[in-house]
Protein backbone atom coordinates (compact mmCIF):
# COMPACT_ATOMS: atom_id res chain seq x y z
CA UNK A 1 0.00 0.00 0.00
CA UNK A 2 1.45 3.41 -0.56
CA UNK A 3 2.91 5.71 1.71
CA UNK A 4 1.68 8.87 -0.08
CA UNK A 5 -1.39 10.84 1.00
CA UNK A 6 -3.87 10.24 -2.09
CA UNK A 7 -6.52 7.37 -1.77
CA UNK A 8 -9.31 6.64 -3.27
CA UNK A 9 -12.41 4.67 -2.23
CA UNK A 10 -15.17 2.95 -4.31
CA UNK A 11 -19.09 3.58 -3.80
CA UNK A 12 -19.22 -0.16 -4.51
CA UNK A 13 -16.95 -1.22 -1.32
CA UNK A 14 -18.87 0.42 1.26
CA UNK A 15 -22.45 1.21 -0.58
CA UNK A 16 -23.84 2.33 3.33
CA UNK A 17 -21.55 5.06 3.17
CA UNK A 18 -24.00 6.27 0.36
CA UNK A 19 -26.49 8.37 2.80
CA UNK A 20 -28.26 11.57 3.35
CA UNK A 21 -26.53 13.20 6.05
CA UNK A 22 -25.01 16.45 7.26
CA UNK A 23 -21.97 17.61 5.67
CA UNK A 24 -20.52 17.55 9.19
CA UNK A 25 -21.17 13.96 9.09
CA UNK A 26 -20.21 13.41 5.57
CA UNK A 27 -17.09 15.01 6.65
CA UNK A 28 -16.26 12.42 9.78
CA UNK A 29 -17.27 9.77 7.46
CA UNK A 30 -14.58 10.81 4.91
CA UNK A 31 -12.19 10.77 8.20
CA UNK A 32 -13.79 7.54 9.22
CA UNK A 33 -12.46 5.90 5.92
CA UNK A 34 -9.35 8.11 6.20
CA UNK A 35 -8.56 6.48 9.72
CA UNK A 36 -6.53 3.79 7.72
CA UNK A 37 -5.47 0.44 10.06
CA UNK A 38 -2.43 1.46 12.12
CA UNK A 39 0.69 -0.73 12.04
CA UNK A 40 1.79 -0.72 15.14
CA UNK A 41 5.23 -1.70 16.33
CA UNK A 42 5.63 -5.72 17.10
CA UNK A 43 5.70 -6.58 21.20
CA UNK A 44 8.39 -8.87 20.21
CA UNK A 45 10.50 -9.82 17.27
CA UNK A 46 8.94 -13.29 17.28
CA UNK A 47 5.08 -12.25 17.06
CA UNK A 48 2.93 -10.99 14.07
CA UNK A 49 2.66 -7.08 13.22
CA UNK A 50 -0.85 -6.11 14.35
CA UNK A 51 -2.53 -3.90 12.72
CA UNK A 52 -5.74 -1.81 13.98
CA UNK A 53 -8.06 1.60 13.16
CA UNK A 54 -6.99 4.50 15.42
CA UNK A 55 -11.47 5.63 15.75
CA UNK A 56 -10.86 8.16 18.48
CA UNK A 57 -12.13 11.96 18.26
CA UNK A 58 -15.74 10.39 16.35
CA UNK A 59 -19.19 11.92 17.34
CA UNK A 60 -21.73 8.85 18.84
CA UNK A 61 -23.75 9.25 15.72
CA UNK A 62 -20.98 8.48 13.82
CA UNK A 63 -18.83 6.23 15.41
CA UNK A 64 -20.76 2.76 15.41
CA UNK A 65 -20.36 3.50 11.19
CA UNK A 66 -16.83 3.91 11.93
CA UNK A 67 -16.61 0.57 13.51
CA UNK A 68 -18.65 -1.04 10.97
CA UNK A 69 -16.68 0.02 8.41
CA UNK A 70 -13.45 -1.55 9.26
CA UNK A 71 -14.80 -4.45 10.68
CA UNK A 72 -16.41 -4.60 6.42
CA UNK A 73 -12.56 -3.80 5.88
CA UNK A 74 -11.09 -6.61 7.67
CA UNK A 75 -13.67 -8.91 6.20
CA UNK A 76 -13.27 -8.12 2.71
CA UNK A 77 -9.62 -7.09 2.82
CA UNK A 78 -8.94 -8.98 -0.46
CA UNK A 79 -10.79 -5.91 -2.08
CA UNK A 80 -8.17 -3.34 -2.96
CA UNK A 81 -9.14 0.08 -2.24
CA UNK A 82 -7.40 3.26 -1.69
CA UNK A 83 -8.87 6.74 0.54
CA UNK A 84 -8.33 10.04 -0.69
CA UNK A 85 -8.11 12.20 1.88
CA UNK A 86 -5.08 15.00 3.14
CA UNK A 87 -1.85 14.06 5.17
CA UNK A 88 -3.43 15.40 8.23
CA UNK A 89 -6.38 12.84 8.21
CA UNK A 90 -4.16 9.95 7.52
CA UNK A 91 -1.35 10.85 9.95
CA UNK A 92 -3.05 9.05 12.95
CA UNK A 93 -0.22 7.91 14.55
CA UNK A 94 0.93 11.33 14.94
CA UNK A 95 0.07 11.84 18.42
CA UNK A 96 1.87 8.40 19.76
CA UNK A 97 4.87 8.09 21.32
CA UNK A 98 7.75 8.03 19.21
CA UNK A 99 10.10 4.95 19.07
CA UNK A 100 12.55 4.70 22.16
CA UNK A 101 16.23 4.15 21.33
CA UNK A 102 18.98 3.23 23.86
CA UNK A 103 20.80 6.44 22.80
CA UNK A 104 17.59 8.08 23.76
CA UNK A 105 17.58 7.06 27.21
CA UNK A 106 21.67 8.44 26.91
CA UNK A 107 23.63 5.34 25.83
CA UNK A 108 25.54 5.36 22.74
CA UNK A 109 26.98 2.42 21.91
CA UNK A 110 28.74 3.59 18.56
CA UNK A 111 30.85 6.24 21.15
CA UNK A 112 31.85 2.98 23.35
CA UNK A 113 33.23 0.72 20.05
CA UNK A 114 35.09 4.23 18.85
CA UNK A 115 36.84 4.75 22.68
CA UNK A 116 37.70 0.86 22.40
CA UNK A 117 38.77 1.58 18.94
CA UNK A 118 41.06 4.24 20.02
CA UNK A 119 42.16 2.34 23.08
CA UNK A 120 43.32 -0.44 21.13
CA UNK A 121 45.73 1.80 19.41
CA UNK A 122 47.77 2.62 22.96
CA UNK A 123 47.57 -0.61 23.85
CA UNK A 124 47.36 -3.17 21.50
CA UNK A 125 45.57 -6.44 21.47
CA UNK A 126 42.57 -5.53 23.78
CA UNK A 127 39.12 -5.86 22.84
CA UNK A 128 38.30 -9.27 23.90
CA UNK A 129 35.41 -9.86 26.32
CA UNK A 130 38.31 -10.37 28.99
CA UNK A 131 42.54 -9.75 29.20
CA UNK A 132 45.13 -12.32 28.32
CA UNK A 133 48.25 -12.20 30.62
CA UNK A 134 50.71 -15.13 30.00
CA UNK A 135 52.35 -17.10 32.63
CA UNK A 136 54.48 -20.34 32.16
CA UNK A 137 51.95 -22.26 30.10
CA UNK A 138 48.74 -20.71 31.21
CA UNK A 139 47.13 -17.28 30.88
CA UNK A 140 45.82 -15.24 33.22
CA UNK A 141 42.69 -13.80 32.07
CA UNK A 142 41.08 -10.39 34.04
CA UNK A 143 37.63 -8.56 33.66
CA UNK A 144 36.53 -6.06 35.23
CA UNK A 145 32.77 -4.30 35.27
CA UNK A 146 30.05 -2.73 37.02
CA UNK A 147 26.06 -2.80 37.28
CA UNK A 148 25.41 0.40 35.78
CA UNK A 149 21.95 2.13 36.18
CA UNK A 150 20.42 -1.42 37.41
CA UNK A 151 21.57 -0.01 40.69
CA UNK A 152 18.67 2.49 40.21
CA UNK A 153 16.25 -0.11 40.89
CA UNK A 154 18.09 -1.29 43.76
CA UNK A 155 17.32 2.01 45.13
CA UNK A 156 14.15 2.09 44.40
CA UNK A 157 13.13 -1.59 45.19
CA UNK A 158 15.39 -1.80 48.74
CA UNK A 159 16.70 -5.05 47.05
CA UNK A 160 20.10 -5.03 48.05
CA UNK A 161 21.27 -8.78 48.45
CA UNK A 162 21.16 -9.66 45.06
CA UNK A 163 22.90 -6.96 42.94
CA UNK A 164 26.23 -8.28 43.94
CA UNK A 165 25.28 -11.14 42.25
CA UNK A 166 24.93 -8.88 39.27
CA UNK A 167 28.35 -7.69 39.79
CA UNK A 168 29.98 -10.55 39.85
CA UNK A 169 28.16 -12.24 36.86
CA UNK A 170 29.27 -9.24 34.92
CA UNK A 171 33.37 -10.06 35.11
CA UNK A 172 33.14 -14.13 35.40
CA UNK A 173 30.80 -14.54 32.88
CA UNK A 174 33.42 -12.17 30.73
CA UNK A 175 36.75 -14.26 31.56
CA UNK A 176 34.68 -17.33 30.87
CA UNK A 177 34.62 -17.38 27.60
CA UNK A 178 38.29 -17.71 27.12
CA UNK A 179 38.14 -21.08 28.79
CA UNK A 180 39.31 -19.24 32.03
CA UNK A 181 38.04 -21.17 35.33
CA UNK A 182 37.59 -17.74 37.55
CA UNK A 183 40.40 -17.57 40.35
CA UNK A 184 39.10 -14.88 43.03
CA UNK A 185 37.18 -11.46 43.00
CA UNK A 186 37.58 -8.68 43.97
CA UNK A 187 34.90 -5.47 44.82
CA UNK A 188 34.56 -1.77 45.04
CA UNK A 189 32.10 -0.16 46.92
CA UNK A 190 31.64 3.79 47.58
CA UNK A 191 28.86 5.93 48.43
CA UNK A 192 28.12 9.13 50.52
CA UNK A 193 27.62 8.04 54.27
CA UNK A 194 28.58 4.74 55.20
CA UNK A 195 25.29 2.68 55.98
CA UNK A 196 26.81 -0.51 57.38
CA UNK A 197 23.10 -2.39 57.21
CA UNK A 198 22.79 -2.17 53.53
CA UNK A 199 26.33 -2.26 52.67
CA UNK A 200 26.32 -6.05 54.01
CA UNK A 201 23.48 -7.29 52.07
CA UNK A 202 25.38 -6.07 49.08
CA UNK A 203 28.47 -7.84 49.72
CA UNK A 204 26.53 -11.01 50.44
CA UNK A 205 24.68 -10.48 47.29
CA UNK A 206 29.37 -10.36 46.40
CA UNK A 207 29.91 -13.60 48.02
CA UNK A 208 26.69 -15.51 47.08
CA UNK A 209 28.38 -14.70 43.53
CA UNK A 210 31.53 -16.01 44.36
CA UNK A 211 29.66 -19.07 45.27
CA UNK A 212 28.24 -20.09 42.27
CA UNK A 213 31.18 -19.18 40.26
CA UNK A 214 33.86 -21.16 42.36
CA UNK A 215 35.51 -18.02 42.94
CA UNK A 216 37.38 -16.94 45.63
CA UNK A 217 36.51 -12.91 47.32
CA UNK A 218 39.86 -12.43 47.89
CA UNK A 219 39.46 -8.45 48.57
CA UNK A 220 37.95 -5.01 48.12
CA UNK A 221 37.67 -1.25 48.78
CA UNK A 222 34.70 0.51 50.77
CA UNK A 223 35.21 4.38 49.93
CA UNK A 224 33.12 6.62 51.81
CA UNK A 225 33.36 10.36 50.14
CA UNK A 226 30.73 12.64 51.56
CA UNK A 227 28.34 14.64 49.48
CA UNK A 228 29.28 12.93 46.22
CA UNK A 229 26.57 10.36 46.01
CA UNK A 230 22.94 11.14 46.70
CA UNK A 231 21.54 9.79 50.17
CA UNK A 232 21.08 6.10 50.26
CA UNK A 233 23.03 5.25 47.01
CA UNK A 234 26.14 3.76 46.25
CA UNK A 235 27.95 2.79 43.11
CA UNK A 236 29.74 -0.65 42.72
CA UNK A 237 32.68 -2.33 40.44
CA UNK A 238 33.97 -5.80 40.23
CA UNK A 239 37.45 -7.46 39.30
CA UNK A 240 37.58 -11.18 38.22
CA UNK A 241 40.66 -12.81 37.31
CA UNK A 242 40.75 -16.44 36.62
CA UNK A 243 43.59 -18.85 34.35
CA UNK A 244 43.41 -21.48 31.59
CA UNK A 245 46.29 -23.59 29.78
CA UNK A 246 47.82 -21.72 26.69
CA UNK A 247 46.63 -24.36 24.53
CA UNK A 248 42.84 -24.57 26.20
CA UNK A 249 42.16 -20.88 24.99
CA UNK A 250 39.08 -20.62 23.42
CA UNK A 251 39.65 -17.72 21.10
CA UNK A 252 37.30 -18.15 18.08
CA UNK A 253 40.03 -18.90 15.34
CA UNK A 254 39.03 -22.23 14.36
CA UNK A 255 35.18 -21.25 14.02
CA UNK A 256 34.12 -22.20 9.90
CA UNK A 257 30.92 -21.70 8.10
CA UNK A 258 28.11 -24.70 9.09
CA UNK A 259 29.18 -24.35 13.02
CA UNK A 260 26.38 -24.32 14.93
CA UNK A 261 25.62 -21.81 17.69
CA UNK A 262 24.09 -22.92 20.88
CA UNK A 263 22.05 -20.09 23.46
CA UNK A 264 22.19 -20.80 27.42
CA UNK A 265 18.69 -19.05 28.52
CA UNK A 266 18.74 -15.66 30.57
CA UNK A 267 17.23 -14.85 33.94
CA UNK A 268 15.68 -11.63 32.06
CA UNK A 269 17.62 -8.17 31.37
CA UNK A 270 20.72 -9.38 33.29
CA UNK A 271 22.81 -6.39 33.94
CA UNK A 272 22.41 -4.35 30.63
CA UNK A 273 20.17 -1.75 28.79
CA UNK A 274 18.44 -0.39 32.55
CA UNK A 275 18.98 3.21 30.99
CA UNK A 276 16.24 2.53 28.33
CA UNK A 277 14.46 0.25 30.70
CA UNK A 278 14.21 2.92 33.04
CA UNK A 279 12.95 5.20 30.20
CA UNK A 280 10.43 3.18 28.94
CA UNK A 281 8.85 2.83 32.76
CA UNK A 282 8.69 6.13 32.76
CA UNK A 283 6.62 6.62 29.60
CA UNK A 284 4.56 3.84 29.85
CA UNK A 285 3.55 5.36 33.32
CA UNK A 286 3.46 1.74 35.74
CA UNK A 287 5.93 1.90 38.73
CA UNK A 288 7.87 -0.92 39.94
CA UNK A 289 5.03 -1.97 41.93
CA UNK A 290 2.76 -2.71 39.44
CA UNK A 291 2.25 -5.83 38.10
CA UNK A 292 4.18 -7.47 34.66
CA UNK A 293 1.61 -6.72 32.03
CA UNK A 294 0.37 -10.67 31.74
CA UNK A 295 2.43 -12.30 34.03
CA UNK A 296 1.81 -12.81 38.13
CA UNK A 297 5.14 -10.89 38.96
CA UNK A 298 5.96 -7.01 39.39
CA UNK A 299 7.82 -5.21 37.27
CA UNK A 300 10.56 -4.89 40.29
CA UNK A 301 10.90 -8.26 40.57
CA UNK A 302 11.26 -9.23 36.57
CA UNK A 303 13.52 -6.56 36.23
CA UNK A 304 15.81 -7.03 39.53
CA UNK A 305 16.36 -10.66 38.81
CA UNK A 306 20.16 -11.29 39.36
CA UNK A 307 22.37 -11.98 36.17
CA UNK A 308 22.56 -15.66 35.59
CA UNK A 309 26.32 -17.26 36.76
CA UNK A 310 27.57 -19.67 33.71
CA UNK A 311 30.77 -20.30 35.19
CA UNK A 312 30.11 -23.74 36.10
CA UNK A 313 28.11 -24.61 32.80
CA UNK A 314 30.07 -23.67 30.37
CA UNK A 315 33.55 -25.02 31.49
CA UNK A 316 31.86 -28.37 31.89
CA UNK A 317 30.71 -28.31 28.18
CA UNK A 318 33.79 -26.75 27.55
CA UNK A 319 35.35 -30.02 29.24
CA UNK A 320 33.67 -32.36 26.69
CA UNK A 321 35.12 -31.03 23.60
CA UNK A 322 33.95 -29.14 20.19
CA UNK A 323 33.76 -25.61 21.84
CA UNK A 324 35.11 -22.68 19.56
CA UNK A 325 33.87 -19.46 20.83
CA UNK A 326 31.89 -17.75 23.41
CA UNK A 327 30.01 -14.52 23.39
CA UNK A 328 28.62 -13.28 26.31
CA UNK A 329 25.31 -11.30 25.47
CA UNK A 330 25.71 -7.77 27.35
CA UNK A 331 25.37 -4.24 26.13
CA UNK A 332 25.11 -4.64 22.12
CA UNK A 333 23.64 -7.70 22.47
CA UNK A 334 23.42 -10.40 19.68
CA UNK A 335 24.46 -8.24 16.84
CA UNK A 336 27.41 -6.49 18.53
CA UNK A 337 29.07 -9.34 20.75
CA UNK A 338 28.49 -12.61 18.61
CA UNK A 339 30.65 -11.30 16.02
CA UNK A 340 33.44 -10.55 18.76
CA UNK A 341 34.41 -13.64 18.46
CA UNK A 342 34.07 -14.76 14.77
CA UNK A 343 36.91 -15.02 12.64
CA UNK A 344 37.05 -12.52 9.36
CA UNK A 345 34.70 -13.11 6.63
CA UNK A 346 31.95 -14.99 8.93
CA UNK A 347 28.67 -14.07 10.34
CA UNK A 348 26.15 -15.60 12.16
CA UNK A 349 22.37 -16.54 10.99
CA UNK A 350 19.96 -16.19 14.46
CA UNK A 351 16.68 -18.37 13.95
CA UNK A 352 14.11 -15.92 15.59
CA UNK A 353 11.97 -18.37 16.82
CA UNK A 354 14.09 -20.58 18.34
CA UNK A 355 13.84 -19.94 21.83
CA UNK A 356 11.37 -18.48 24.42
CA UNK A 357 11.71 -14.51 24.91
CA UNK A 358 10.99 -13.92 28.45
CA UNK A 359 7.87 -11.37 28.70
CA UNK A 360 9.74 -8.89 30.34
CA UNK A 361 11.40 -8.08 26.85
CA UNK A 362 7.63 -8.30 25.34
CA UNK A 363 6.76 -5.67 27.32
CA UNK A 364 9.71 -3.47 27.00
CA UNK A 365 9.33 -3.52 23.57
CA UNK A 366 5.48 -2.52 23.52
CA UNK A 367 5.67 0.12 25.97
CA UNK A 368 8.47 1.83 24.52
CA UNK A 369 7.68 1.12 20.48
CA UNK A 370 11.00 -0.37 20.06
CA UNK A 371 12.06 -1.41 16.95
CA UNK A 372 13.56 -4.70 16.37
CA UNK A 373 16.52 -3.95 15.51
CA UNK A 374 16.99 -1.96 18.54
CA UNK A 375 16.29 -4.42 20.87
CA UNK A 376 18.59 -6.76 19.21
CA UNK A 377 21.44 -4.34 19.82
CA UNK A 378 20.47 -3.47 23.41
CA UNK A 379 19.43 -6.21 25.48
CA UNK A 380 20.11 -10.38 25.35
CA UNK A 381 16.68 -10.74 24.37
CA UNK A 382 16.77 -14.03 26.81
CA UNK A 383 19.93 -16.04 25.81
CA UNK A 384 22.81 -14.23 28.07
CA UNK A 385 25.72 -16.70 26.44
CA UNK A 386 25.98 -17.80 23.05
CA UNK A 387 28.72 -20.76 22.37
CA UNK A 388 30.05 -21.39 18.96
CA UNK A 389 30.34 -25.16 18.70
CA UNK A 390 31.01 -27.86 16.10
CA UNK A 391 27.69 -29.79 14.67
CA UNK A 392 28.71 -32.71 16.41
CA UNK A 393 29.53 -31.24 19.81
CA UNK A 394 25.59 -29.83 19.29
CA UNK A 395 23.64 -32.38 19.03
CA UNK A 396 25.96 -33.69 21.79
CA UNK A 397 25.23 -30.83 24.20
CA UNK A 398 21.63 -30.66 23.07
CA UNK A 399 21.32 -34.03 23.86
CA UNK A 400 22.51 -33.38 27.32
CA UNK A 401 20.87 -30.16 28.17
CA UNK A 402 17.93 -32.26 28.24
CA UNK A 403 19.05 -33.63 31.95
CA UNK A 404 21.14 -30.52 32.82
CA UNK A 405 19.47 -27.36 31.49
CA UNK A 406 17.32 -25.63 28.89
CA UNK A 407 19.88 -24.76 25.98
CA UNK A 408 18.77 -23.82 22.43
CA UNK A 409 20.10 -24.47 18.96
CA UNK A 410 19.57 -20.47 17.98
CA UNK A 411 21.48 -20.16 14.51
CA UNK A 412 24.52 -20.98 12.58
CA UNK A 413 27.68 -19.77 11.13
CA UNK A 414 27.50 -18.63 7.47
CA UNK A 415 29.98 -16.27 5.03
CA UNK A 416 29.87 -12.78 5.40
CA UNK A 417 29.72 -9.91 8.28
CA UNK A 418 27.66 -8.87 11.25
CA UNK A 419 24.48 -11.01 12.47
CA UNK A 420 21.39 -11.67 10.47
CA UNK A 421 17.97 -12.72 11.56
CA UNK A 422 15.56 -14.98 10.18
Amino acid sequence: MSTGSGYLVSSNFFPWVAMNTSYGANLEISQCIAASPICRPKSSIFEPRSCVPKLQGFSKKVLPLCKDLHAKSNRERSITFSVTASASQVDTASDEPSSLTYKDAGVDIDAGSELVRRIAKLAPGIGGFGGLFPLGDSYLVAGTDGVGTKLKLAFETGIHDTIGIDLVAMSVNDIVTSGAKPLFFLDYFATSRLDVDLAEKVIKGIVDGCQQSDCALLGGETAEMPDFYAEGEYDLSGFAVGIVKKDSVIDGKSIKVGDVLIGLPSSGVHSNGFSLVRRVLKQSGLSLKDQLPGETITLGEALIAPTVIYVKQVLDIISKGGVKGIAHITGGGFTDNIPRVFPKGLGAIIYEDSWAVPPVFKWIQKAGRIEDAEMMRTFNMGIGMVLVVSPEAADRILGEGQKTGIVYRIGEVVKGDGVSYS
